[in-house]
């Protein structure tokens, strides 16, 4: 196994690390808005806030020698349901792909952010 770690994206905020490779397979924590330099909630949308998750686990797949393009398996979690729509805006640009994907309502996020997403990626 080995630990991943960029200063593109934000530092953990809990004892885990941004991602670990074991495997052949990369296995991200789950991403939020969060800008990498200050530890700051990016955005009050869903649209914003997506685009900032999709920037952190870019620098993550990156920093793991991998890409979006290499996802098998995305994990989606939304603080509403209503924002599915505009969520998958987002991340269809992205996951160009079509990884197999969960989406799931949650009660709460980290810091009250509207979205965090995981992956699953080869390296």
């Amino acid at each position: 196994m080995r630990v991943i770690h960029t200063d593109r994206a934000p530092a953990a905020i809990g004892p885990y690390s941004q991602a670990m490779i074991s495997g052949g397979f990369l296995f991200t924590s789950g991403q939020v808005a969060l800008d990498p330099a200050t530890g700051a909630v990016v955005g009050s949308t869903v649209t914003e806030q997506a685009e900032q998750v999709m920037s952190n686990l870019a620098a993550v797949l990156e920093g793991a020698g991998t890409s979006f393009e290499k996802v098998v398996k995305t994990t989606c979690f939304l603080a509403d349901m209503a924002d599915f729509a505009a969520f998958n805006e987002v991340y269809g640009r992205y996951f160009t792909g079509k990884p197999a994907r969960s989406c799931v309502a949650v009660k709460t996020l980290p810091k009250n952010v509207l979205c965090e997403v995981e992956v699953i990626a080869e390296v």
